[in-house]
């Protein structure tokens, strides 16, 4: 017989363990079925092409997997699911439509999914298990990843310009591109009339939100209209440079990890012709650096 110190504990490791699996359960997306309507949608709006690897997290039947590589021969598919017996039941599925080469059921926490080498991924969990996911699809995720969720959104990330919600749709289908990850500081240098110029910039990233400032000498302006979609990055500043004067500079590249590479242009005053332009095309190639000149002291000499 228990001592009533024995009870009382066995009692609040009870309700412990019962609110442990109440908090787990809350974590957890029983499976849904989402309807033939909803999944042709999602897939459309992803369109997966030859060469490219989809994953549904939370793949149930693995519907969404076969409708994504049905009739799109080169397209291949994972699923992911907590729940065994159902992946056991759509790997069978996948062999009786002749898919099984190109399609393979998991049975796995979605948290432990590989996605560093998918090209797109499909979602349709619980709204608090989605936004859990948010951090990790953008560190392991490929820029560019497309990510196409059906009725919940992802908080303040968010979605491209392509989200499908048709007049009388149940359902509000969305897509978002994971973007590079950009935040820190960059420098590089360029030629423009035989003189070396030398930039240092600092830029703040949420997601695809993207802030930043430069400084070229002892001179520093915001960087505008930054856009950011996958790893294409683009922003324009105006700067007084010595030596050539008010330019209007604008770049254009592709975020490699620690290197953005691309072009700027640069519309700067023509020697001698007052109110008189004209335009210069250089290739740009930035690099990541753990200090910049950017917080280097100014001096009062700024001309």
């Amino acid at each position: 017989m228990l001592s009533r110190r024995s009870f009382l504990s066995a009692v609040a490791v009870a309700a412990a363990l019962k609110s442990i699996a109440a908090r787990a359960q809350e974590r957890f997306s029983p499976f849904v079925g989402s309807n033939p309507e909803n999944v042709t949608r999602m897939v459309e709006l992803a369109a997966p092409k030859a060469g490219e690897t989809v994953i549904d997290l939370g793949s149930g039947d693995g519907r969404i997997v076969f409708a994504a590589t049905q009739g799109r021969p080169g397209v291949r598919g994972i699923g992911v699911d907590v729940n065994n017996e159902l992946v056991v039941k759509a790997n069978a599925s996948a062999k009786e439509q002749k898919l099984a080469d190109r399609v393979q059921f998991l049975h796995q926490n979605v948290f432990d999914a590989d996605l560093s080498k998918v090209d797109v991924i499909f979602m349709w969990l619980f709204p608090e298990l989605m936004r859990l996911l948010r951090p990790k699809i953008l560190r392991e995720a490929r820029p560019g990843t497309r990510l196409v969720a059906a009725t919940w959104d992802m908080g303040p990330w968010w979605p491209a310009d392509t989200t499908d919600e048709p007049p009388g749709a149940f359902m509000t289908i969305r897509q978002w591109i994971v973007p590079a990850r950009v935040e820190g500081q960059w420098e590089w240098e360029f030629m423009l009339r035989d003189r070396n110029y030398r930039f240092e910039a600092l830029l703040e990233q949420r997601m695809q939100q993207v802030e930043g400032a430069i400084r070229s000498g002892n001179r520093r302006e915001l960087l505008q209209n930054m856009t950011l979609r996958g790893a294409a990055l683009s922003f324009s500043t105006q700067i007084t440079l010595p030596g050539t004067g008010y330019a209007r500079l604008s770049f254009n590249g592709n975020v490699q990890g620690d290197a953005i590479e691309g072009t700027f242009e640069a519309q700067i005053p023509k020697p001698d012709q007052e109110n008189e332009t004209e335009t210069v095309r250089r290739p740009w190639r930035a690099r990541r650096v753990a200090t910049a000149g950017f917080f280097a002291p100014t001096g009062t000499n700024i001309n």
